[in-house]
């Protein structure tokens, strides 16, 4: 259902805007800002003339965001067709009621806060999210058509149901910042008599259909069902002290109907319920538009952080889907997102995942410029004394690890693999699978949102201290060996089944940890005492197994099986430590990427998004989108979400980060400008793409060139450029005056900028407009959803 169908505000509300939002806000509670809703910021004035004046001229978001909505002409069967609606908290999944398709259209309520409580079960039973239940819509007739769509520009849901009794016109949204969705109803004269009815789900670990369930084990008591006036709430107790609670109440405004509901979990104590409650009936006093004013502000203010465009109109979508995907499941005040975001459905992976899927979830924040949602350092520096608990008492004085496995407050519980009452095993002396370089990997994600803002704070009171602690548990086990290297006893490289000495996972990890806390050290002036070690370490660290293969899983152990993950190349991605330099270097690296995916049979989506971005760090952009189109035909279901076994969010937002590795990549303190760009691409925009070093950049490619390149420079840093513009270059400041500048070589300019500078380069003597504008599609595509 298109635009035409959306109610309007009236004109004394439109009139009264501010007013209203700053009612909604005080109705529902002190989660909505206050501040009246700005429809749009304003766009800056493109000219000729300088940096400072390169910028949209027209409403670029609003262009791509409609063009990029989902749609349904068909009814979505399973969570992989249907909408999704989501704050971070939150989250509602819509589709067709299961057996019932024609009868009902389920919408989900989970929440990523609700879990089970009892550590003595471990992080996938007895810590575990719990589902919470699901509204049916239930219509007089039987349902006959469906013509919706998810506007992401305002984050709501509008469509039409066609029944055999007439229609239900429907708008939807979870509020950004309060716990409620809203689902108004406008029903024609033969549906008016359609009813919501809720369906509690058993409160037990969704893993519990898939694996056996540890001795002991049972789910909850089931929910109860109150009534409190108008409202109704279905109240969940837990057996371990606690509660969650789904309140909701219908209203009725003229010929529409509107449902609020609200979910609220507690432990120990039993008061979620009123919580739920009162966020139920703020909302419901407030009516449908006003209620979504300063929801709609939020979510236009926050595409305008950054700008992309190019010509695969189904990529292009898919991309702008991600960032409504990544806001949706991720704020930095919410849990770190579990396998599934907020919207649970049956699963065995009812946790949080530190061996590959927390990484990749957030890589695509830094790039598109939403540091906002960062919620990886802001847990781990919450969460820092349980770091030290999850390692074995003996190491506890001055280490720290994160398992495999955590609920939202990186608990494992004490039944884990190693059956010790701790999560990170022990080298060598654990098996199986003393997997110990997760907590390293997860602070590279820290590092990055540190060298994407150069916020110090970051450097010297999160990534730091703990990154020290995670390297500190490696030097534990470090021995020397007959040839005078140091070596690791055998750990575990994440999913390939086998341990191994010389892990390469451990390995690239443990070298790139002793380098950043060197380079850490001295620009925060410590002076530390572990310093010599780390430098030893790097000096004589056992050099990575390699075989004719190229890189091995560790010594003894080639890389001999299909295998999804690239926990044995991580030096090359994400690392950067080995980058093809040299040919031989280069040779190693494309040995061993074509090795890896020559294996048929385990390789799932996330194995394509590595694939990708590695094939871009190669400059090969013909490799790495197709990479991303064997991912997009072979794995990515029509609402753009994956499945494995059950859902995993991961894979969807790093093919985000793929386009992002070939539009931009700022590894090494250079800054590259389309550094695997194909073909086919021959126009691309991007705008306010966030760089390492806290860099803004702005380029613009036409007809196969690079025309020009701005940077805005946000701390000062080294501007090392790689821009892509053949022959000589000018470069000015905000003001068009030509600034000096270093020749680098192949193609590259240091330029000195201040905090708060700009420059834009282009080639000498040429004077382009630099506006910032979407790039016309190669070919027509079909939108994602279920189109008819």
């Amino acid at each position: 259902m298109g635009d035409d169908v959306m109610v309007n505000p009236s004109r004394r509300s439109v009139l009264a805007g501010g007013t209203a939002a700053a009612a909604g806000a005080a109705l529902v509670g002190p989660g909505i800002a206050s501040a009246p809703a700005r429809a749009a910021e304003p766009l800056a004035d493109g000219g000729a003339q300088g940096a400072a004046a390169a910028g949209p001229r027209e409403d670029i978001w609003r262009t791509v965001l409609d063009d990029a909505d989902l749609v349904w002409q068909r009814m979505p069967t399973t969570w992989y067709e249907g909408p999704y609606l989501g704050n971070g908290l939150l989250g509602s999944g819509i589709y067709a009621e299961p057996g019932a398709a024609t009868k009902a259209v389920r919408f989900n309520v989970q929440h990523s806060e609700v879990q089970d409580q009892r550590p003595e079960f471990g992080s996938l039973f007895g810590l575990a999210r719990l589902p919470i239940g699901h509204f049916t819509l239930e219509p007089v007739g039987t349902i006959t058509g469906i013509d919706c769509r998810l506007g992401l520009r305002d984050a709501e849901l509008t469509g039409t149901l066609t029944t055999t009794a007439g229609t239900l016109r429907l708008r939807a949204f979870v509020h950004t910042s309060a716990p409620v969705l809203t689902v108004e109803i406008e029903p024609s004269a033969g549906e008016r008599d359609f009813r919501w009815v809720f369906h509690p789900a058993e409160a037990i670990s969704p893993r519990a259909a898939f694996h056996p369930r540890p001795d002991g084990y049972q789910g909850n008591p089931p929910a109860v069902i109150e009534r409190h006036g108008e409202l109704t709430a279905a109240v969940q107790p837990l057996l371990a002290g606690g509660q969650h609670v789904t309140a909701w109440g219908e209203t009725t405004r003229g010929e529409r109907r509107t449902l609020y509901v609200s979910v609220a979990h507690s432990f120990p104590r039993p008061t979620a319920r009123e919580r739920a409650l009162k966020s139920v009936r703020g909302a419901s006093a407030v009516p449908y538009d006003v209620l979504a004013l300063p929801h709609r502000g939020w979510w236009q203010r926050y595409y305008r952080r950054s700008f992309l465009s190019l010509p695969d109109a189904r990529l292009q979508r898919f991309y702008w889907i991600q960032l409504y995907k990544a806001a949706s499941a991720a704020r930095r005040d919410a849990p770190v997102m579990a396998t599934c975001g907020p919207w649970l459905e049956p699963t065995p992976w009812p946790a949080t995942w530190w061996n590959l899927n927390v990484q990749l979830e957030y890589w695509l924040i830094h790039g598109s410029n939403h540091l906002e949602l960062d919620a990886v350092t802001r847990a781990l520096g919450e969460y820092r004394d349980q770091l030290t608990a999850e390692v074995a008492p003996a190491y506890r004085g001055d280490c720290a690890g994160v398992p495999r496995t955590t609920d939202i407050r990186l608990r494992n519980g004490p039944n884990t693999p190693t059956s010790n009452g701790y999560g990170v095993g022990i080298p060598g002396r654990n098996p199986p699978t003393p997997e110990v370089g997760n907590l390293v990997w997860a602070l590279h994600n820290v590092w990055l949102s540190y060298r994407h803002t150069m916020d110090r704070t970051v450097l010297r009171d999160t990534l730091f201290p703990l990154l020290r602690k995670a390297v500190n548990y490696y030097l534990h086990f470090l021995t020397p060996g007959a040839d005078g290297k140091l070596h690791l006893p055998a750990t575990f490289s994440p999913e390939y089944g086998v341990d191994a000495p010389d892990c390469n996972y451990d390995l690239m990890l443990l070298r790139w940890g002793c380098r950043t806390l060197l380079d850490s050290a001295r620009e925060l002036g410590v002076e530390d005492p572990l310093s010599g070690r780390w430098e030893e370490v790097l000096a004589k660290l056992v050099p990575y197994p390699v075989d004719a293969n190229g890189y091995m899983i560790g010594a003894g152990v080639p890389f001999a099986k299909s295998h999804r993950h690239y926990s044995h190349l991580l030096a090359v991605y994400p690392l950067y430590e080995i980058t093809g330099r040299t040919a031989e270097e280069r040779a190693l690296i494309e040995t061993s990427l074509n090795h890896w995916v020559s294996f048929e049979g385990a390789l799932q989506g996330y194995t394509f998004t590595g694939a990708a971005s590695m094939s871009a760090l190669l400059g090969k952009g013909e490799d790495a989108l197709g990479y991303l189109g064997e991912l997009m035909r072979r794995f990515i279901r029509p609402n753009t979400m994956y499945k494995e076994s059950g859902p995993v969010i991961e894979t969807p937002l790093s093919a985000a980060q793929s386009v992002h590795d070939m539009v931009c990549q700022s590894w090494g303190d250079v800054i590259r400008v389309f550094p695997a760009v194909p073909d086919a691409w021959r126009d691309l925009t991007v705008h306010d793409f966030r760089t390492q070093g806290a860099f803004l950049l702005s380029a613009v490619r036409q007809d196969g060139v690079t025309r020009w390149v701005r940077l805005v420079s946000e701390a000062g840093a080294p501007c090392v450029v790689r821009h892509g513009i053949e022959g000589p270059v000018d470069v000015r400041d905000g003001r068009g005056r030509l600034l000096r500048y270093e020749d680098a070589g192949e193609g590259t300019v240091r330029i000195a900028l201040r905090r708060g500078d700009s420059a834009l380069i282009t080639a000498r003597g040429d004077r382009p407009d630099p506006v910032v504008r979407p790039v016309t599609p190669n070919a027509p595509a079909a939108p994602w959803g279920l189109p008819a």
